[in-house]
């Protein structure tokens, strides 16, 4: 378990953290999400003592992180794969983590099985694809068997597979029981892995809640309707209440009124309908609304032209 009370930190006259305070769970995915400034990657370091608080408190498993007298058996971490060396071999660079906790060869056997490193586990780390560095870190993560994992960006150029199997494996570490914490810029990916939701907005907690709760409040109530007539159709359900939308030739799109009402009106007319989909909101669409005024660094190139740059 991760508990973090009232935690800040301040550089100089800017508020990376403030005042954050939150519990990740054992049992539970937790994802960690947040557009870029927010103060996620310093809370990560906070948690596994690479920074030092202003002021609060983060502990994992009951202590800080420097207190566990052996932190790889404890809590798995993955901030930066490249943080190797790169004249190593990936089992060499295990290897060597893991005698400074008497974590032998058969374990390290182990966790290159897991991650799909077997085919180059002798080469050296210099040449490894970023996806391949991505499994190396995983499996240092791992190599305790601990019982927290923090993983920062874990299927970052990983291929499609990779990331299926990120999604299982840390689907199944919660389900034995363990706590696991993970940050992805991949909302589709999130969804589908993580059980609950922890949102930072300029160094605050902005939602803490699961992953079924945040997307219920992006639920909208538009509707998409396919029809050879759709010309037809739009003035029947246009009205001051509804707004309808043409997509394409066959598709709209409706405001306003529920599927049962359009349908229903369409039967009246005689008007065929190929499709009618209520349009549930996802996750994206919910990060989107609880981030839309926290964003420090907003993309400005669509309100106005990109000024010649000038070398």
């Amino acid at each position: 378990m991760i508990h973090a009370e009232n935690l800040t930190k301040r550089y100089g006259e800017r508020t990376a953290l403030d005042k954050v305070s939150f519990d990740v769970k054992p049992g539970l995915v937790t994802g960690f999400l947040g557009p870029n400034g927010a103060g996620k990657s310093t809370t990560m370091r906070l948690i596994v003592g690479l920074d030092r608080a202003t002021s609060g408190d983060v502990t994992v498993n009951g202590r800080h992180y420097s207190e566990h007298a052996a932190p790889l058996r404890e809590v798995g971490v993955l901030l930066d794969a490249k943080a190797v060396h790169r004249g190593r071999s990936a089992f060499d660079h295990l290897l060597a983590m893991g005698a400074t906790h008497g974590i032998g060869k058969k374990r390290v056997d182990e966790v290159i099985a897991l991650t799909g490193l077997e085919s180059v586990a002798k080469k050296r780390v210099g040449g490894f694809s970023l996806g391949m560095g991505q499994r190396l870190g995983i499996a240092a993560a791992l190599l305790g068997d601990p019982a927290t994992l923090i993983l920062d960006e874990p299927v970052n150029g990983l291929d499609p597979e990779g990331v299926v199997w990120v999604r299982n494996l840390a689907r199944h570490l919660a389900r034995e029981g363990r706590t696991v914490f993970l940050s992805s810029h991949l909302m589709s990916e999130m969804a589908q892995t993580a059980d609950h939701i922890i949102v930072l907005g300029r160094g605050r907690v902005i939602a803490d809640e699961s992953v079924d709760t945040i997307m219920a409040r992006a639920k909208g109530d538009g509707v998409r309707v396919r029809t050879p007539h759709a010309a037809q159709l739009t003035p029947l359900l246009t009205s001051p209440e509804v707004s309808v939308t043409g997509t394409a030739a066959d598709l709209l799109e409706v405001h306003g009124l529920p599927s049962s009402r359009i349908g229903e009106i369409a039967a009246s007319a005689g008007v065929v309908l190929h499709e009618l989909t209520p349009l549930d909101g996802s996750l994206e669409d919910a990060y989107m609304a609880l981030t839309a005024d926290e964003v420090e660094y907003r993309d400005t190139a669509t309100a106005a032209p990109t000024p010649e740059v000038v070398r």
